[in-house]
């Protein structure tokens, strides 16, 4: 598996696309997983083509075969452990993949939701707070939008590997 970049580097770097990231990063682990939820229902059309395409779906069967396999209860906690960035198989697996993959998970699950994944609740009302993080995602131009999805993404699932340290970091040039 292919380990993930940077999580504190921001692919999202327009003030507008920092903003609905640290608007979604206000959110609770609840309202996180219901904003995606909504993403998906609301801008599926426009979001869905980009998820395959530039992904590798058997990077990641944990989540995409054997995640299918389990009970509601059993799904919503692994959601919330990866949103959390909790260290569990299933969010190592998802902090293991690179930003396109990890969308690509996402994209699965809420074509599946319903059916073979945990479903919002029927009674689940919306937040104002959730409502305006949708508008102002919807505002933003496609290659914004797939930013800032990209970098949420990012920040989620758990992850063992750090990133390299630069020269700059070390004072040291790189040997052959």
């Amino acid at each position: 598996m292919t380990a993930s970049q940077d999580k504190s580097v921001s692919q999202a770097l327009t003030n507008e696309t920092q903003k609905v990231v640290a608007d979604f990063n206000s959110l609770d682990t609840d309202a996180k997983l219901a904003w995606f939820y909504f993403v998906y229902e609301k801008m599926g059309d426009s979001i869905t083509p980009a998820a395959p395409a530039a992904a590798e779906p058997n990077l990641a069967p944990i989540l995409l075969n054997d995640y299918l396999e389990l009970s509601d209860d059993e799904q919503l906690a692994i959601m919330r452990q990866i949103v959390n960035g909790e260290a569990s198989d299933y969010s190592r697996a998802y902090g293991a993949l690179k930003e396109n993959n990890q969308l690509f998970v996402w994209y699965v699950w809420a074509e599946a939701m319903g059916d073979k994944v945990v479903d919002l609740p029927e009674d689940y009302d919306t937040t104002d707070k959730i409502d305006n993080l949708l508008s102002q995602l919807e505002g933003l131009d496609f290659e914004a939008q797939m930013s800032v999805l990209r970098t949420i993404a990012s920040q989620m699932g758990y992850s063992d590997v750090k990133p390299v340290e630069t020269q700059a970091q070390t004072g040291k040039t790189p040997s052959l």
